[in-house]
């Protein structure tokens, strides 16, 4: 098949490299520093499988930033681009996607149109409506950021959403079994769902993973304000085989991409809805944010030092990863900011002085030695040289 992936986000780059094993695959972004480096082989984001899928397996992957001439010849347009949600309108901004399906449809309109974007629900039916278009579907995505290409490769299922046509339907059938064509895994499950309740089972899943993160965070503040060990805690409860020991690790806060703003979307689609449990999930994260806040400068200031310098370790949410859009600790560093302390920052990704009006420390040793308190959202092995002064809910070290 021929295949245009729109985006080289974890979402299209993951898809493109998959789907070009067996396919004839033109990623399409509009960042020509991108495009240059998937055509020379190498990935413009931090994921181990996909670096070594790019430099090391034969691809029929072509990157470019003519997205008319990807469109032209293809079966499938996959769109993976950004859905940011935008709180002003209490809705995911979406016209990166309409304009993507703009530009397929005037130049191949006998492409279907794969929506991979996180979207409203009842948003695919909407477009069909709108550009009297039924060859749209759509397709969610269930990654990890730094481990895209892996869950593609081992998918926990795969879900097509579609209409009850018969073409739609077909073709709906046979993008999951390209999907299945390129994992490693086996027996993968294959869901052929209606539009809308796939759309629905992409948000309900990631409000889902939300409100565990957000249980075992308020568990941890609770152990925390009582002196009460909370791995202990955590594992008691974990043993009991319908929880399970898993996905219950503390942080700040669950943040990154997709959480933050799923929960935020699912939330505005209950409008009308009875519902109690949707909205407490995103009002307690910022709770659990608040807390995190004040207990760090709390801290601070019972060691005694004068005008106490917080250094902030790491800006990623996971470790192993370069991406920190929507990281909780980027909060907490607001929180901190409004509670009048100072802050730096070590994050070697950056190449900026300052980031947020902090500074940025590009040297460890450096950072080291003049901060007096040190927050990590995640610990790594760096951290054990200063580890008398570090102030982490990070039980386990692991994301």
């Amino acid at each position: 098949m021929k295949i245009a992936v729109v985006g080289t986000g974890y979402v299209g780059l993951a898809n493109s490299i998959l789907l070009a094993q067996h396919n004839e695959v033109v990623a399409v972004d509009i960042i020509q520093e991108k495009v240059n480096l998937i055509n020379h082989g190498e990935s413009p984001i931090i994921d181990n499988e996909i670096e070594e899928y790019l430099s090391g397996h034969k691809l029929d992957l072509h990157a470019t930033i003519d997205g008319d001439s990807a469109y032209a010849k293809a079966d499938y347009i996959i769109i993976a681009t950004p859905t940011n949600y935008d709180p002003e309108r209490n809705y995911f901004d979406t016209t990166s996607v309409e304009r993507v399906i703009e530009s397929a449809l005037r130049v191949n309109a006998e492409a279907y149109i794969v929506i991979k974007s996180t979207v409203p629900v009842g948003y695919t039916k909407f477009v069909r409506e709108k550009y009297k278009c039924n060859r749209i579907i759509f397709s969610p995505e269930f990654l990890r950021e730094g481990k895209a290409l892996y869950d593609n490769l081992y998918p926990s299922r795969i879900v097509v959403g579609t209409s009850d046509d018969k073409e739609c339907f077909v073709a709906a059938e046979k993008f999951g079994a390209l999907l299945t064509e390129g994992a490693i895994k086996e027996n993968i499950p294959i869901m052929i769902t209606g539009l809308t309740e796939a759309e629905a089972i992409k948000l309900f899943a990631n409000t889902y993973l939300a409100m565990r993160v957000a249980y075992f965070n308020e568990l941890d503040t609770y152990a925390e304000m009582n002196g009460l060990n909370t791995r202990q805690i955590i594992e008691g409860v974990g043993h009991d085989p319908r929880i399970g020991n898993y996905y219950n690790n503390p942080s700040f806060g669950y943040g990154g991409y997709c959480l933050p703003k799923d929960t935020k979307q699912l939330r505005a689609n209950f409008a009308g809805v009875p519902n109690d449990l949707i909205g407490a999930i995103v009002d307690s994260n910022e709770t659990r944010i608040d807390y995190a806040a004040k207990r760090i400068m709390s801290i601070a200031l019972e060691r005694g030092v004068p005008e106490p310098i917080i250094g902030v370790f790491r800006l990623t949410m996971k470790a192993n990863s370069d991406n920190f859009r929507q990281s909780s600790i980027l909060s907490v560093i607001n929180r901190l900011k409004t509670l009048g302390a100072k802050v730096v920052i070590y994050e070697p990704t950056l190449k900026t002085e300052s980031f947020m009006e902090h500074m940025v420390i590009k040297s460890w040793e450096e950072f080291a030695e003049i901060t007096s308190m040190v927050i990590a959202n995640r610990y790594e092995p760096i951290l054990d040289s200063v580890y008398d002064k570090i102030y982490t809910r990070d039980i386990y070290f692991r994301d």
